[in-house]
Parts: structure tokens; sequence; C-alpha cells
């Protein structure tokens, strides 16, 4: 399972923005496309075990669905498409390239900021 070790690396990045702001971690927001290749409740599953012993642990995660998107070769339209199907939604055609869909992205970090640690940590 890829899943958890996906999660560990989005929880490192996490916690490098939490420590920054000396806080805990309420929520992570995460978009994913259908060509990324990650699956999406797997992904959930992982979090939690991902999440132990950090600043994120007890967090939640939010996954929003990315639609595909394509532009036309031939007509140059851009429009969405299925996994399964690239084809231009303007003319039919099937030689278009990929604009988004095969991605992950990590959207907001949601915190609980400690005041006190941070000014002390400006001081």
């Amino acid at each position: 399972m890829h899943e958890l070790s996906i999660c560990q690396a989005l929880i490192a990045k996490v916690e490098d923005i939490a420590g920054q702001r000396a806080a805990r971690v309420n929520a992570v927001r995460v978009a994913i496309g259908p060509l990324s290749g990650i699956e999406p409740e797997l992904l959930r599953d992982a979090y939690p075990l991902a999440c132990a012993g950090t600043s994120a642990e007890g967090s939640c995660l939010v996954i929003e669905r990315t639609e595909l998107r394509v532009r036309c070769r031939r007509c140059g339209a851009e429009s969405v498409a299925e996994a399964n199907r690239l084809l231009c939604g303007a003319c039919g055609d099937w030689q278009t390239d990929l604009l988004s869909g095969d991605e992950m992205l990590l959207l907001r970090v949601e915190l609980d900021v400690d005041e006190a640690a941070l000014e002390a940590h400006h001081v």
C-alpha cells in the first residue's frame, strides 16, 4: 500500500508548516486527481497511522477530487474528460494533452496556533 508512504511524506510537509508556527494541526485538505494513482479511501485509512506521534495526530483529512481536463491539439478547446476517454469535449478528437487530473495537491493545513510559543520563538 503506497498510500502509507504518501501519507508519511504529506505529514512530513505538514509538520514543517506546523513547526514554523508552533501549532497543532486540526485538518489537512488535499486534492486528488483520477489519474494520480492514489486511492482516496486507502489514503484516508493510512492517514491516522502516518499522523501518530506528530502534531497532526487526531486531525482530519479532507479529500477533494479534481476533475480530469484536457486540451485538444486539433481545435485547442479545453474540456473535462473521463479517465478512460481522453477525448475533446468540443470536437471529439482523440489527440489531447492532459492539463489536470494526475496530481495530488496539498491545498490547506488548518492549525491551532500557540501564540505564547510563537512569540517566544520570535523573541
